[in-house]
């Protein structure tokens, strides 16, 4: 017979429920995105404006020193996640019916700083391999060094290079992919359930592998706004920056389900 006042074993973490997805859904993370930017118009406008500072300074060591782009990118990376968080702490917030702050939004990330890192470095070591990656491609295809500005941009737009543009193209998709399965929703769970940047990033791909289908058409709408948004010298990101933000955390939200108490035993 067991005895009820037998020490308890400590509360076993039951699994992450993930939720099946459907093609509609992405198109209301970005209604439900929105209503949570107009709902912060300040907050949202802050941020935009990061990522527009970064969209022209990206563009400008593009044109005046292309060799350095990738590394400005790598630290991009270590800028991006924090000012993503702290726009699904202004979602978070406001499901949870709290007003919007803009100084919690930006301090959100300082009891997560560990996961957080352990994420951040992950990026950084897939950005470097996609550089690299890409540096061998034109290796591969012209053996005239480090090309400019200019002859990326020539290489990429001349018919005859059909070849290189698949295979850097191919490159570049991989990389994307790679990146985007690790994080589709793995800092709005660091964020909430104060998880491990490994279990967040391997939740996050398993949901991706679960549902290839609506992940592809987020995706897909995602490069389409991004792409549209720096058509003139990034000014978009003033609003998609901020939009997506926000729509993810909502992706989150749908992919995965809240979680159960945990489960305690008695130690025999």
């Amino acid at each position: 017979m067991m005895d009820s006042t037998a020490p308890r074993a400590p509360a076993a973490a039951p699994a992450t429920q993930l939720r099946p997805l459907h093609w509609r859904q992405p198109f209301e993370w970005l209604a439900r995105g929105a209503s949570d930017l107009l709902h912060a118009p300040g907050i949202a406008l802050f941020y935009g404006l990061c990522f527009w500072a970064m969209a022209l300074l990206l563009g400008w060591v593009f044109r005046a020193q292309p060799e350095y782009t990738m590394s400005l990118a790598s630290g991009c990376l270590l800028v991006g996640p924090f000012l993503a968080m702290g726009l699904y702490e202004a979602s978070r917030r406001r499901e949870a019916g709290l007003p919007p702050s803009l100084g919690q939004s930006l301090t959100c990330w300082d009891s997560h700083m560990g996961s957080m890192a352990m994420l951040v470095l992950v990026l950084i070591v897939l950005e470097l391999l996609w550089g690299r990656a890409s540096l061998v491609v034109f290796a591969v295809f012209f053996n005239t060094g480090m090309p400019s500005t200019t002859g990326v941009v020539q290489a990429v737009f001349n018919p005859q290079n059909w070849q290189f543009v698949m295979a850097y193209a191919a490159v570049g998709g991989l990389f994307a992919a790679l990146v985007f399965s690790f994080t589709a929703v793995a800092i709005p769970m660091i964020l909430d359930r104060d998880t491990d940047a490994l279990t967040a990033a391997l939740t996050s791909m398993r949901m991706v592998l679960d549902n290839p289908g609506v992940m592809l058409l987020w995706g897909a709408l995602i490069t389409l706004l991004v792409a549209v948004s720096l058509w003139l010298w990034g000014a978009g990101l003033l609003l998609t920056g901020p939009l997506l933000g926000h729509a993810t955390w909502h992706a989150y939200r749908a992919a995965l389900a809240a979680p159960e108490p945990p489960v305690e035993t008695n130690r025999p």
